[in-house]
């Protein structure tokens, strides 16, 4: 079980092959030192998936750049809810999903589950936009890695979706 050996990364990783998509899932608590491991676990995966070999350096940059932005977010906020990364092998793409748990704009804090030792939602730092700023260069630095890109938040937090061609989408007949 995660957190069983001392020392060792608490990281939690799933595999599903349901509908003919394999996921694999990877949640770790919002530690800069685990982001290393979802950029290597990222790059395995897409190996394994098809991603062309030229790829694989984007793929672990444009990772490691989302689950930095997400355990920034998540600590900034005080958040103690794990970071999500879900990998995905479509039938002709792989998909990395990186989900934090910080409510978007407009959204009530406190219906994220984020809560200070006192069990309050924290609030909001003046100095938020500073924090923009780096969040702004992270989604920049993504945006340059990956031609597909999507960013969602709400109120259960915030999604990058980065997807990428296999082998088999390249094939042409």
């Amino acid at each position: 079980m995660p957190g069983d050996t001392p020392g060792a990364p608490e990281a939690y990783a799933r595999t599903f092959e349901g509908d003919g998509m394999a996921t694999v899932e990877l949640r770790f608590s919002a530690q800069p030192e685990h982001v290393r491991t979802a950029r290597l676990v990222a790059a395995a995966v897409a190996r394994r998936a098809g991603v062309d070999e030229a790829v694989l350096d984007e793929v672990r940059l444009a990772v490691g750049e989302a689950c930095s932005r997400a355990v920034g977010l998540h600590r900034s906020h005080g958040i103690t809810a794990p970071v999500s990364v879900a990998l995905t092998e479509e039938e002709k793409a792989f998909s990395i999903e990186v989900g934090d748990s910080v409510p978007g704009p407009g959204a009530d804090p406190a219906e994220s589950g984020a809560s200070d030792a006192s069990g309050a939602a924290p609030a909001r730092p003046d100095s938020e936009a500073d924090g923009e700023g780096e969040d702004e260069m992270g989604l920049a630095v993504i945006s340059g890695l990956v031609d597909d890109v999507e960013v969602r938040s709400g109120a259960g937090g915030g999604v990058i979706r980065m997807s990428w061609p296999t082998a088999d989408a390249t094939v042409r007949p």
